[in-house]
């Protein structure tokens, strides 16, 4: 940073909304904040609130881009923070040690006590990354922490935004709300649009011979985005329905390539994972029989693929899948024999694969996940509670070794919330209600983790909103009403969140109603009759909506069936 002496006049009229000050150690992140606040524009229906009514905030003052026709730096920052409506401070172990930056900090403050200091942490925590200007004789500066763990990126970014601004926090927040719907629209088009592609692609294939290994080439591209960027895209806004067509055009060109020997490795791999994908695609939509067709067919897929490469460590990872799915699809459908000998032999596999590559944590995840795939079985097939505690426990202890390494990852995250919730249902079996309430919060601690990390993705608000009510029960049990209550209002906020995001999507709507009968025994233990009789309508009015009841799955049917007749 430069040398700070004298300062600019200070009647010299606004030039900067901001000025950035930082230590060089962290300039491009400082070059990256410039930028962004640069092509930032406020709402239309705010941007009146912003001087001059203008929608963008104006240029942002940062020494090495605004320096280059300047006489001298000094005299140049001199004028910069003279003329800056505001100063952001970034924040980090660097930018404490650094004089300049302290200067800096001094001189804004002395010429503009009135205008806002922006503190934008990076890294490290607020006592070893805020200059001691920052926060001398007790000032508490504006805040923005862009850590992961914090704020994020996102939320931090439009705090910095509503600062210099001026403007309120909540209506940026809403803008960008607003701007994610729109990206949902643009995804569900993109997949319609993606079929009609795939569609015109195979078709040119078959017609057109001396093009087909180009055209393969470009479809099975598509068949990858589709199953990956796509799909995840879809899941995270809660419309893997529009899947449904795409997966089955995607198929229709891998049946028509004929036998499987004569299919590249790399292809048999796609045609492996979209089987997987299709299958479950059909146990969300209680096709269970569908499901394990698939599952089924995908095995024969891995299983060319292993014929191929027996010792390629990928073939026999592609394999341990199929084994999974089929073992998990046998168990959906009841087939307990069946699934316990898919178990085993997805045991053997991953047990293979630690053994081929011991350091490798994808591999020594899936000697965790057979752990789980056997509690699974043993509790809901087999009804054995003490056998399926013990598979679970070792299950947990293997993702948190793996989270030693990967305290962030989502699927190890995600691991460990599976064995809490396991383990929860488990002791309410075994009507540990502690127990199983314990085991309940903690999952809900790392859920609420994964929602911050990522607010709008539809697999967290629905997992968050069932774990709500799984507490609320349990609170209920020792008649926590208090507890119950708020836990029931963050399941119903849950449920009302998914609406907006898709008001036709059977599996919320099958949640809602169970929030719904979660809320009517609250009031009927709390003793509010009013409140029950109210809501007891309401239920009673699902109970005769029979379109409605016709569209869950026949299982889920027949359980919201037993808990309406009790209203």
């Amino acid at each position: 940073m430069a040398d700070v002496g004298q300062v600019a006049n200070p009647a010299h009229k606004r030039r900067f909304a901001a000025f950035i000050s930082y230590s060089h150690a962290d300039a491009a992140y400082a070059g990256k904040l410039q930028s962004r606040l640069e092509r930032y524009r406020l709402p239309k229906h705010i941007a009146a609130a912003h001087a001059e009514g203008q929608a963008a905030l104006g240029q942002i003052f940062r020494d090495r881009e605004d320096l280059a026709a300047a006489p001298s730096l000094s005299d140049a920052i001199r004028a910069a923070i003279g003329e800056a409506e505001a100063l952001i401070v970034i924040c980090s172990p660097d930018a404490r040690a650094s004089h300049w930056v302290g200067e800096e900090i001094a001189l804004f403050r002395s010429l503009h006590p009135d205008r806002p200091i922006l503190a934008a942490l990076i890294r490290g925590e607020p006592e070893q990354s805020f200059p001691a200007a920052l926060t001398k004789d007790g000032n508490e500066p504006l805040a923005a922490d862009l850590r992961k763990e914090a704020d994020g990126q996102t939320l931090g970014f439009l705090k910095i935004v509503a600062g210099i601004a001026g403007v309120p926090l909540d209506a940026l927040v809403q803008r960008d709300a607003q701007r994610r719907v729109r990206r949902v629209m643009w995804i569900t088009g993109a997949a319609m649009a993606a079929m009609l592609v795939m569609g015109v692609m195979t078709t040119l294939a078959i017609q057109a011979r001396n093009e087909a290994a180009r055209q393969r080439a470009e479809a099975e591209g598509l068949v990858e985005y589709m199953l990956t960027d796509l799909r995840e895209k879809l899941r995270g806004v809660g419309r893997l329905d529009v899947m449904t067509a795409v997966n089955e055009r995607s198929m229709k060109y891998y049946s028509r390539q004929g036998q499987l020997a004569k299919l590249s490795t790399a292809s048999l791999n796609r045609r492996a994972r979209l089987l997987h994908a299709m299958g479950e695609d059909d146990e969300k939509r209680g096709d269970l029989k569908l499901a394990l067709a698939k599952f089924k067919e995908a095995h024969r897929t891995t299983a060319a693929i292993l014929a191929k490469k027996p010792d390629d460590p990928e073939a026999i990872f592609a394999q341990s899948q199929s084994e999974y799915w089929v073992a998990y699809g046998s168990f959906l459908n009841n087939q307990i024999p069946e699934a316990l000998k898919g178990a085993e032999k997805y045991g053997q596999y991953a047990e293979k694969l630690a053994a081929l590559d011991p350091k490798n944590v994808r591999y020594r995840m899936e000697i965790g996940w057979v752990d789980n795939l056997r509690a699974v079985i043993t509790l809901y097939g087999l009804n054995d509670a003490t056998t399926a505690e013990k598979q679970v426990l070792r299950f947990q202890s293997e993702f948190e070794t793996v989270a030693k390494t990967l305290p962030d990852d989502f699927d190890v995250l995600t691991s460990l919330s599976i064995a809490h919730s396991l383990l929860g249902e488990i002791y309410r079996a075994q009507n540990r209600v502690d127990a199983a309430l314990q085991q309940r919060l903690q999952e809900k601690e790392i859920l609420y983790r994964l929602q911050k990390a990522n607010p709008q993705h539809a697999d967290n608000l629905r997992f968050g909103m069932i774990r709500s009510r799984d507490i609320a029960y349990l609170l209920m049990e020792k008649k926590d009403f208090s507890g119950a209550d708020w836990y029931l209002k963050q399941a119903e906020g849950s449920a009302s969140n998914l609406q907006s995001l898709d008001p036709n999507n059977s599996d919320w709507k099958l949640q809602r109603i169970m929030t719904m009968i979660a809320r009517y025994r609250f009031y009927k233990q709390s003793g509010d009759a009013g409140e029950q009789q109210r809501l007891g309508r309401d239920l009673r009015n699902v109970r005769t909506d029979k379109g409605t009841l016709n569209r869950f799955r026949s299982q889920d049917r027949e359980f919201i069936t037993k808990e309406l007749s009790t209203v």
